[in-house]
């Protein structure tokens, strides 16, 4: 028998999971659905028997039984083969992505939905806009979205995204496509439709809505320096450079929105020390692409194993972290990206290796962050959570998060607080910590409007005449009414945040 022969070294199929591994595998995934279930185990301190609990438990037993081999799962959502461990699923998709038997992947919901990702397509590195240069381009709309906070300084989901995807218009499309929200809202359609029949329409849609800033770009933006227009760019042709822009948006539009507001919250907590710790923490602990499915479309051997067309492997990094004891990553100081040297399986991108768009949009969410915090500070409003005790998943829709200022400004006879954008955000279903952290906020407010009020009375123009005279004491009893109110309600936060 020869050495190619040798049962050692044939390839085999992978080993299939016994009816009740998968029954038990099949009721996690559904269990997926119901984040109330967590509730009661969180309540006893049972973190073992949260959902990611009992899957990351389940996952650990198939790696003993099954020599931490890859394995066959049968669920409601399909057949999939799941590595057991961070370096077979890279090395098992950088194999399979090597000998071109990948189709597009997809992405997986919680609930086991699938949906389109973003087609991925390489991006040459020197086209990036330099680390040097993007502070300067992003401050406009960062600086425009935090005076947009509600009147207690949260910010409103939809009004962040809002200006996240103005930001990664301008970063990656141009000043000119800076107002094109339609840009965006075709971009979003097309990426929902991946992989779907009604995809191609939905492409072509934005590549008509991209071309105008293909065809004259700006040279500040990834696109200029693309097609040669900025510095050290390649001199690449508008139609092919088309795909790229359209998934470099697509990316940098997701992480200036979700990873950036996860970030602040670490920060805010004191789970990291750096923009670039902080982000880094948000896409390894919550990737954007939480869950993806790579079909396989030709057969292909990785090591010993023989992996069939029609196969579907399914890639969740999530419940893969921790099972080797994996330490915390620590916080680092400041310096160059901290993901930019991230490789394998990027947290924004369904690709099966590295992405450089995805590295970008990384370094574009740092220097977001980093913005943000040289003006105000963080402070996480819901849900409740604690540097050792961080969430399995954190939605950032469902975060919220207030801005406060630094410091505030010199009283100069002005009124210096302008009026609230909108109204307080309801607290209804908080914990009493959450309605602390938003009286903290409201306390401040008005001890600010009590300050800026009594300089406006501090102004010499008040004394000219008896009617001036009159108003000033108006303007200092609004102060001292102010006040008041500001220390009554400090009071109470403070109950409250015991």
């Amino acid at each position: 028998m020869t050495s190619a022969e040798s049962p050692a070294t044939t390839p085999r199929r992978p080993a299939t999971a016994w009816p009740l591994e998968n029954a038990v595998f099949s009721a996690v995934m559904a269990a997926q659905r119901l984040p109330w279930v967590d509730a009661p185990a969180r309540a006893l301190g049972l973190d073992a028997l949260t959902r990611d609990g009992v899957t990351r438990r389940l996952l650990a037993f198939l790696r003993r039984t099954r020599s931490g081999r890859p394995v066959r799962l049968s669920t409601p959502f399909g057949s999939f083969l799941v590595p057991l461990a961070g370096p077979d699923a890279a090395g098992l998709l950088a194999r399979a992505d090597e000998a071109g038997a990948l189709a597009p992947a997809v992405g997986l919901t919680p609930g086991g939905q699938r949906y389109g990702l973003s087609p991925h397509v390489p991006l040459p590195r020197e086209a990036a806009v330099p680390a040097a240069e993007l502070g300067a381009l992003l401050s406009e709309d960062v600086d425009r979205v935090i005076e947009g906070r509600r009147g207690d300084g949260t910010l409103e989901w939809r009004d962040w995204r809002r200006g996240m995807q103005r930001l990664g218009r301008r970063v990656v499309a141009g000043a000119a496509a800076v107002e094109d929200t339609l840009l965006s809202e075709v971009l979003t359609a097309a990426t929902e439709a991946a992989d779907g029949r009604a995809y191609d329409g939905r492409a072509d849609a934005l590549r008509r809505r991209l071309e105008p800033y293909l065809a004259d770009p700006d040279p500040d933006c990834l696109a200029g320096r693309l097609t040669g227009r900025g510095p050290g760019g390649r001199g690449t042709d508008p139609g092919t450079a088309l795909p790229a822009v359209a998934h470099a948006l697509a990316l940098v539009s997701e992480a200036a929105a979700g990873t950036v507001l996860q970030a602040l919250a670490l920060l805010a907590v004191g789970a990291a020390a750096s923009p670039e710790a902080a982000v880094g923490e948000a896409l390894r602990r919550w990737p954007p692409v939480a869950a993806a499915v790579y079909p396989v479309r030709e057969d292909f051997t990785w090591q010993d194993l023989a992996v069939r067309a029609g196969t579907e492997i399914l890639r969740v990094p999530g419940w893969l972290r921790g099972l080797d004891g994996e330490p915390h990553p620590e916080a680092g100081p400041s310096g160059p990206s901290a993901t930019a040297a991230t490789s394998g399986m990027p947290p924004l991108c369904g690709a099966p290796t590295g992405c450089a768009a995805s590295r970008f949009a990384a370094l574009v969410a740092e220097h977001v962050v980093r913005v943000v915090t040289e003006s105000v500070r963080p402070v996480v409003i819901s849900p409740q959570f604690t540097a050792d005790r961080l969430p399995d998943a954190l939605d950032p829709r469902t975060l919220v998060v207030a801005l406060e200022d630094l410091a505030a400004r010199p009283g100069d006879g002005r009124v210096t607080v302008g009026k609230a954008t909108a109204v307080p955000v309801s607290a209804f279903g908080y914990a009493p910590a959450a309605y602390g952290a938003l009286a903290h906020a409201s306390a401040d407010r008005l001890e600010r409007h009590a300050e800026s009020l009594a300089a406006c009375a501090a102004n010499s123009g008040w004394n000219a005449d008896e009617e001036g005279e009159r108003f000033r004491m108006v303007l200092l009893g609004h102060a001292e009414r102010c006040a008041t109110a500001a220390d009554g309600v400090r009071r109470a936060a403070k109950r409250l945040s015991d």
